[in-house]
């Protein structure tokens, strides 16, 4: 795929603010072409390219290097060892020079007008998220979108993360600031929840109905859209519930003092310590008048939702 010419990003006062596109990479030079290319075509004036690698054995630098001869607004650091992508994205946002962060994977493909409609809607909201077209390891569309799997919406209480979210990294753009208040970021949840969950503790994170990302889907994807699968089929049952426990403690910890929520995620947590009839009705009670809240992102009927509460007086949700 060919080069584009030399850009460099302009930063006079008549500029929209500075956006740090922060990209941590790993032995992906199979596609990266492709993204850097979409990235540098953005039609956002304004905009820097922070890529962290994470010790690649592959062509990835090589590649990254070729781009940076020709964009004064690309910087590229390598890991010395192998940190992880939570690490490596997270060294990034630390060397963000932007008033504003996007994430970026290094296997998708951008629309041209993502950075451009995403600060467009930030109107005020610390963090905002696009839906995603699901396209298979060539490019091509499946026909789905990440909405055909999980509801994305708004999610405006800390509590719609308790379980889960569905706000992915790479449809994100979010303040500076707020992946500062994130750091360090925890290794049991993933970057992109936490951001999430942070920002929701502080008001709303506001999604916008565009798919404004290519997101493809290989066997080499670090997360990929069927997270379900790739998280719960790595660990024991012991393993999963030492995890839970210990990321909602960390909700817990997180949630402001001032949040009537805080009360709420005290309450779980402590009916995840173990199996006693009292934390097995209380956690259930607790799902079932929050469920909603709490549910909100999976796409469970009413029936459903009830079910769900129910299971939880047998089981602590990992």
């Amino acid at each position: 795929m060919p080069v584009p010419q030399k850009t460099i990003a302009l930063k006079n006062s008549q500029d929209p603010p500075m956006i740090s596109v922060v990209m941590a990479t790993y032995n992906g030079a199979q596609y990266l072409d492709a993204q850097l290319t979409s990235i540098l075509a953005q039609s956002y004036s304004n905009f820097e390219v922070v890529i962290v690698d994470d010790a690649s054995i592959d062509e990835t630098v090589a590649i990254v290097n070729k781009y940076m001869q020709l964009h004064a607004n690309i910087s590229l650091y390598c890991n010395n060892t192998n940190l992880g992508y939570i690490k490596t994205f997270e060294k990034g946002m630390s060397l963000a020079t932007g008033a504003f962060i996007a994430l970026s994977d290094q296997d998708d493909i951008w629309q041209l007008n993502k950075l451009a409609v995403l600060f467009d809607a930030m109107n005020g909201y610390e963090l905002v998220y696009s839906n995603s077209l699901l396209v298979d390891e060539n490019g091509n569309s499946t026909g789905k979108k990440m909405s055909d799997i999980k509801n994305q919406i708004n999610y405006t209480d800390c509590l719609m993360y308790t379980i889960g979210a569905w706000a992915p990294g790479h449809a994100m753009l979010f303040k500076k600031e707020l992946a500062d208040r994130c750091m360090p970021f925890p290794a049991m949840v993933t970057h992109d929840f936490w951001l999430g969950f942070v920002a929701a503790c502080r008001g709303e994170v506001h999604y916008v109905n565009l798919p404004l990302v290519d997101y493809r889907q290989h066997a080499s994807n670090a997360i990929g859209a069927n997270t379900h699968s790739y998280q719960k089929s790595k660990s024991t049952t012991a393993e999963k519930l030492k995890k839970a426990r210990a990321r909602m403690q960390l909700l817990f910890e997180k949630c402001p003092e001032y949040l009537p929520q805080k009360k709420v995620l005290e309450q779980i947590n402590e009916s995840y310590q173990n199996y006693s009839f009292k934390n097995n009705l209380h956690r259930m009670l607790v799902f079932f008048r929050y469920r909603n809240l709490i549910l909100a992102y999976k796409k469970k009927s009413a029936l459903m939702k009830l079910l769900f509460c129910l299971k939880t007086f047998f089981k602590i949700d990992a």
